[in-house]
């Protein structure tokens, strides 16, 4: 899209009614004031409070939704720097990754501004026709801010892709067609994500590999599946796009009947709910975005770090210099005040100012300062702690 087309984009956008009377990106009155000879920035300068505050300032619906191609880009940061100055006039938040084999990319779009970005795809002809995954949930509240970063994959594989055909993959199976198979008794399911995510919620039977990473979770596969060469594998991940890369992975070392569940766990809720299907789906879909999770079925299939209670509510520890993301249930957040350890709890207890240093210092290398999101077997390491005793 040429600046020209831009400039059109941008005007057509601002004619509408929902933009007149609601702003396509709502009240931006409490915004630090840019000076008019700076150029605009192509990245937020903004603070989550800031942010936060925009976001909750805003009286129009957002759609969240995720799509992903694998599609040789020319000029990424290029067209990485024209994508932002685009999406950021039609209010589009999120998390885009773009590389010279694709793009993949979470994000909330303004209700009212969706056709428009539809548009703006389509007049791309890397990106035209681009399958939009919906959420099954949506509190229009998913992302804070536009973040759109060029890497060298659009998920991190550490895959040498010369080595091996990437465009061979599985087939793709609808819902209907992945429920017939799962009746098969011979049939091997796998689950493409890691721990965390099937942890709260998967397909009945499945493998359920205990990875932190994509990278990580692709050795164990072979490992996990050495000697059924022959047999059907039923891949399935949370938007399709692991099982595209895992799917060619597994062909490549020789399994012949590799099949993947078209469109993930997001398209199958769709398509059964549209069509009245059975699903084979247990408990919650993990995603990636500030809801961390999506209804899929009723069941409680996780317990509590803590206590081993169920409950399946996914929460970051309230020591910042911790957050590592853990399943904690109401009654032990109130017992240990939203940490994960009693240590949290009492860092959170100092002044601010003294829980910096202490980030800043020795203490920041031992267990209980990560710079990981996740940290696996947290249950085993805390359950039965006693909660804090009161000040």
């Amino acid at each position: 899209m040429d600046r020209d087309q831009c400039s059109i984009l941008r005007n057509a956008c601002q004619e509408t009614p929902e933009f007149q009377s609601k702003g396509a990106m709502a009240n931006r009155e409490d915004l630090p004031k840019k000076t008019e000879t700076k150029k605009r920035p192509l990245h937020n300068i903004y603070g989550k409070e800031i942010l936060s505050k925009r976001l909750e300032a805003e009286n129009f619906p957002r759609t969240t939704l995720s799509f992903y191609r694998y599609v040789i880009l020319e000029n990424v940061q290029e067209l990485r720097n024209k994508l932002y100055t685009e999406w950021e006039t039609l209010g589009v938040l999120g998390r885009i990754y773009l590389a010279r084999e694709g793009i993949n990319a979470q994000l909330s779009v303004p209700s009212h501004n969706l056709n428009f970005f539809r548009e703006n795809l389509d007049s791309r002809k890397q990106f035209r026709e681009m399958p939009f995954k919906i959420a099954v949930q949506d509190d229009h509240k998913s992302f804070l801010k536009l973040d759109l970063k060029v890497r060298k994959k659009i998920v991190s594989d550490g895959l040498d892709d010369d080595a091996f055909d990437v465009t061979n993959v599985g087939k793709h199976l609808s819902a209907e067609e992945f429920n017939l198979h799962l009746e098969d008794k011979n049939s091997i399911v796998v689950d493409v994500r890691n721990h965390y995510e099937s942890e709260i919620g998967h397909f009945e039977n499945a493998i359920l590999p205990q990875s932190d990473t994509f990278r990580e979770e692709l050795g164990m596969l072979l490992e996990l599946l050495n000697g059924k060469e022959d047999q059907k594998i039923l891949m399935y991940c949370t938007g399709g796009i692991r099982c595209e890369k895992a799917s060619a992975w597994l062909k490549h070392h020789g399994y012949k009947d590799v099949n993947q569940l078209h469109g993930g766990i997001i398209s199958y809720a769709h398509e059964i709910s549209q069509k009245g299907l059975e699903s084979k789906f247990k408990g919650k879909n993990f995603v990636f975005d500030g809801r961390l999770q999506e209804t899929i079925g009723n069941e409680i299939v996780s317990t509590c770090h803590q206590c081993g209670e169920k409950s399946d509510r996914h929460v970051n520890c309230a020591n910042p210099g911790c957050h590592i993301l853990f399943i904690q249930c109401e009654s032990c957040s109130d017992k240990f005040e939203g940490c994960c350890t009693q240590e949290c709890g009492i860092v959170l207890r100092l002044p601010k100012e003294k829980q910096k240093e202490i980030r800043k210092g020795k203490l920041n290398e031992n267990r209980f300062f990560t710079k990981s999101r996740i940290r696996p077997k947290i249950s085993e390491l805390y359950r039965n702690q006693k909660p804090f005793e009161t000040a």
